[in-house]
């Protein structure tokens, strides 16, 4: 999911706050090559008119909020950057926003189920519906074994 480089596309405001911007000159050169031409040509015509678009709404964002990513945390290293980037595209992954995501086909597919919080779920909901009993009538009852 990570590998892909239409993730970019997603959000590429984002991706240039987090990625671009601490990318080395022979990193970028090496990503170019492996989206070619359209590849690239579709990135930087996504990022641009998306940069229109937030200027539109925010005249006043300044190159100082360029570090700052959606959730207005403030990223200082490369290594920080992709881990909020993960993060970042992760949620967005599990709570369905993820347009090019085929959901059905992902639920459907029994290989992704956790079998073992499937059960847990199961003996746990047993286990909550048991009522609690005690062995034994508890009236009249002294304490005291009588032989």
């Amino acid at each position: 999911y990570f590998s892909s480089p239409d993730l970019e596309l997603a959000d590429p405001l984002l991706y240039d706050r987090l990625i671009r911007y601490y990318q080395t000159p022979s990193e970028r050169e090496a990503e170019g090559r492996s989206k070619g031409w359209s590849g690239i040509l579709e990135a930087d015509v996504t990022r641009s008119e998306a940069k229109v678009e937030a200027l539109r709404e925010n005249p006043r964002e300044t190159l100082e909020s360029r570090a700052e990513t959606n959730q207005g945390q403030t990223v200082s290293s490369k290594e920080e950057a992709e881990q909020v980037w993960r993060e970042t595209m992760t949620l967005r992954f599990l709570e369905g926003r993820d347009e090019e995501a085929d959901y059905a086909a992902i639920d459907g597919n029994e290989e992704y189920d956790d079998y073992r919080q499937i059960e847990r779920d199961a003996q746990d909901a047993y286990f909550d519906a048991e009522s609690p009993s005690v062995e034994g009538s508890t009236t009249g009852d002294t304490g005291i074994q009588d032989f």
